[in-house]
């Protein structure tokens, strides 16, 4: 009893939750006393079933089983700060350098140029929800808050409206539409036209962010989150660029770079992985497949943010050419905040992964094996009951859909495409502090965790379910079959 799985995930979410509300810690210790609590509390046998599951050969899985608990909690760390710690870093520069320069200022009067004040939110929102189709949701949150922070000094109250219109776009774009990894994958298990995916994703998508939108409003309304003062963003700078004269902003094209040079060469690269024409002409000679994989190598998202950060460095050097000092401090300024974020995150993954180690996927698996009721509901729940286990979306897309593949078999009266669809909004609940994308969006908008509790998460449950609502109607109205 001591060793089951859901008392361990209760343990965890105690040490998080009580850590970090009621006895004030840092999220960093907090998170890694958890991590370590539920390592040295998993059996052995535990570990080894979740190593085999995986792929493991029995000695490697035995040999993790029986490695120390500070290992297992280390190499988790390492794991997850060895995916996200570039990105970060280049993306903390990316944005003070875009703040410092004037960047940031030159693309909100651009904005507000187009659609007016009013309108500029939902500008953030169908932005944000485009750019994940093609590119992670981290990358796209970190490239578009300067954006947020520079746009709210203009919009005074609307600070918290423009980050969860960011985070809802990206959020829903990254779990519906491939080509990213989660909608990928359902494809293959659940055996779902690409193309198919593509459209149900993008329709569902636009259901789903619209009603995120008017919680957002709402929210904003509720909450009002002020602008914070931070080391990466002060806000006398960001207010003194919004009060200058436009004149002294570089050009809208230079502005651009830092966000259009990352953002162009992942989308390029995740095409010229999916589509065959673009796979086929890489492997042939000529001037042509050459640029193509040169894009593709340049696409490498860690490639691509350093590019970004590079281009980001050069509109401080033009445009601070007289201050020989602000290069320096807009880079050391970034680095010292986007370490603080990567400890954070990093450390929220060893937690989710010591959760995976538990077996807890595999223990919800065989609750529900012989569940009856509505499959589609039903790939929902077991969704999110892993999401919110264990806080990786990707995580419990692929632990739901290999449930679910053997049911999308059957008869079914409408097509399997609804259940991947379920199986995607499902991944949405319930983002909390297991969860290294919450950890981003809270501290990269300096958001309080009680803040974001309150705003982001219930944001994304709220979408999942509305999600879950059009699928359900649709799969009626329009089955497919």
């Amino acid at each position: 009893m001591l060793q089951d799985p859901f008392l361990l995930l209760l343990v965890g979410i105690l040490i998080v939750v009580g850590g970090i509300i009621g006895f004030r810690l840092n999220p960093f210790l907090a998170l890694i006393l958890a991590a370590f609590t539920v390592a040295w509390m998993t059996p052995v046998s535990a570990i080894m079933e979740f190593a085999l599951a995986k792929g493991f050969s029995p000695e490697n899985a035995r040999a993790l089983a029986h490695s120390p608990i500070g290992d297992r909690v280390a190499k988790a760390f390492g794991t997850t700060a060895g995916q996200i710690g570039i990105l970060i870093a280049m993306a903390a520069i990316i944005g003070k350098c875009m703040l410092v320069s004037g960047a940031a200022e030159r693309i909100v009067r651009a904005i507000l140029g187009l659609t007016g004040e009013k309108k500029a939110p939902l500008a953030f929102l169908s932005s944000s929800f485009f750019l994940g189709i093609p590119v992670f949701f981290d990358t796209v949150f970190y490239l578009m808050i300067p954006l947020a922070k520079a746009m709210s000094i203009r919009l005074k109250k609307s600070y918290l409206l423009l980050v969860l219109c960011i985070t809802a776009g990206a959020a829903m774009a990254n779990s519906l539409v491939p080509p990213t990894p989660g909608p990928l994958f359902l494809v293959v298990e659940m055996n779902i036209p690409i193309g198919m995916m593509m459209i149900g994703g993008f329709l569902v998508g636009l259901v789903t962010i619209i009603v995120g939108y008017f919680f957002a409003v709402w929210a904003n309304k509720q909450w009002e989150i002020p602008l914070r003062d931070s080391l990466d963003a002060p806000l006398n700078e960001i207010k003194s660029l919004a009060e200058g004269s436009s004149r002294e902003l570089p050009s809208i094209s230079l502005s651009l770079l830092p966000i259009f040079i990352p953002l162009f060469l992942i989308s390029a690269r995740a095409a010229m992985d999916t589509f065959p024409v673009l796979i086929e002409m890489q492997k042939s000679e000529g001037m042509a497949s050459g640029l193509l994989r040169s894009i593709s190598f340049l696409g490498e998202k860690n490639l691509a943010l350093v590019l970004g950060g590079l281009a980001a460095l050069l509109t401080v050097v033009l445009q601070k050419s007289k201050e020989k000092d602000a290069l320096v401090s807009a880079v050391q300024a970034a680095l010292t905040s986007g370490g603080y974020i990567i400890l954070i995150t990093a450390s929220g993954g060893a937690f989710g992964a010591m959760l995976q180690q538990t077996g807890i996927s595999f223990r919800i698996a065989e609750l529900t094996a012989s569940y009856q009721m509505a499959l589609i509901p039903l790939a929902f729940f077991i969704t999110a009951l892993v999401r919110t286990a264990q806080g990786s979306a990707t995580v419990a897309m692929i632990t739901a859909s290999g449930i679910m593949a053997g049911m999308s078999q059957v008869n079914l009266e409408y097509h399997q495409l609804y259940l991947g669809l379920s199986i995607a909004c499902g991944s949405k609940l319930v983002p909390w502090m297991n969860d290294s994308g919450f950890w981003i969006v809270c501290k990269m908008s300096n958001l309080t965790e009680k803040e974001a509790l309150r705003t982001f998460s219930p944001l994304l449950t709220i979408m999942g379910f509305a999600g879950l609502a059009v699928i359900m109607l649709a799969a009626k109205i329009f089955p497919l079959v």
